[in-house]
């Protein structure tokens, strides 16, 4: 009889656990510029600082997996590793070779590495060679497309309509691609945005030329984030705070039913942010907002799955972001959506 009782618990438990819904598949995305290189506050990550984000990746049960594995898997909306992580370096600085590449290698960790291509073929200093990358493609690297120029590629030049913008940006990051492919052969068919920066149009684009687009606005990505603009978490120093890492490398993507398609680039000084929550996983009851510069900002509940998030103050000129966060049921980790938004009149 008690075996009879034990049983059926067992079976009662495995029930509940099925009828709950799984948590949608999420992997964060680590982005560096520079590594040890003093000189460059705002884009560098100092040696340490780095050291201690290896040592809690590697004692903490992460999984490090290659880009191209995680945003195969998500698109097809297939389960990840819990605590999926990957690592990604824009501009191919010389420290990504000198410093990353050998810590990375002695754990055969995969990492990407986002080429600006002229800044290469022009032997500018400080960056990585081509004879370099190819040695960094047998331990574990992989490269993919931060256009051939570098330039602010939502920019319009002067006189320049729609299609003749289409034609140079297009061509900008054809080259770029083609340049990869000559020097490297196989290397993914993702786009690093120079700056972070991107609109609704450059989106467009970079879709139609069968390219991923990665942003720098902070976020886990997921199987409803929006593959022309996927999220990942500058790291600097000013971002190296070891408790800030934990929150960052340990969040989960949002819970939305998609990803907001609304342009970055805009002229209003207090945009609007609706968001649309998985009606299974929705955490309206402790969302919070933060605006750049601003922090803590108004969230407007408009039904059980539906929010409207708006900045209290203008934001200024330039690059700013609304991020946005909700702690989820695993106890200490947090869901976690970014959006970025861009003002006219800001300096680069």
């Amino acid at each position: 009889m008690r075996n009879i009782l034990l049983s059926s618990l067992a079976l009662l438990a495995l029930l509940n656990c099925s009828a709950l819904p799984a948590a949608p598949p999420s992997a964060v995305g680590l982005m560096y510029h520079h590594f040890g290189a003093d000189q460059y506050p705002s884009t560098n990550i100092r040696l340490e600082q780095f050291e201690q984000q290896l040592q809690f990746i590697e004692e903490n049960g992460f999984q490090v997996l290659p880009l191209m594995t995680v945003l195969e898997t998500l698109q097809a909306g297939e389960a990840l590793p819990d605590k999926t992580v990957v690592f990604t370096m824009d501009d191919a600085y010389e420290s990504v070779y000198t410093e990353a590449y050998p810590r990375l290698k002695a754990r055969g960790w995969p990492f990407t590495v986002f080429v600006a291509s002229d800044y290469i073929d022009k032997n500018y200093s400080n960056y990585m060679s081509w004879a370099q990358m190819r040695e960094m493609q047998q331990h574990g690297a992989s490269f993919g497309n931060h256009s051939r120029s570098h330039a602010h590629l939502i920019r319009r030049l002067p006189g320049e309509d729609e299609p003749q913008w289409r034609q140079r940006v297009g061509e900008d990051i054809r080259a770029a691609q083609r340049r990869l492919e000559e020097e490297l052969g196989e290397v993914i068919e993702v786009i690093a945005y120079p700056y972070g920066e991107y609109d609704l149009a450059l989106a467009q684009l970079v879709e139609s030329l069968g390219l991923i687009g990665m942003g720098q606005h902070s976020g886990a990505m997921g199987a409803t984030s929006d593959f022309r603009f996927l999220p990942r978490f500058p790291m600097a120093e000013q971002f190296g705070d070891a408790d800030e890492f934990k929150t960052k490398v340990m969040s989960l993507a949002m819970p939305l039913q998609q990803t907001p398609v609304v342009n970055p680039v805009t002229d209003a000084a207090r945009p609007v942010l609706k968001l649309q929550f998985d009606r299974q996983h929705a955490p309206l009851k402790q969302l919070s907002c933060y605006a750049s510069g601003q922090g803590r900002i108004e969230v407007q509940r408009l039904n059980d799955y539906e929010a409207r998030v708006q900045a209290g103050d203008d934001l200024p000129p330039g690059r700013s972001r609304y991020n946005c966060t909700s702690p989820s049921d695993d106890a200490g980790r947090f869901y976690w959506f970014s959006q970025p938004w861009i003002r006219p009149g800001g300096t680069d």
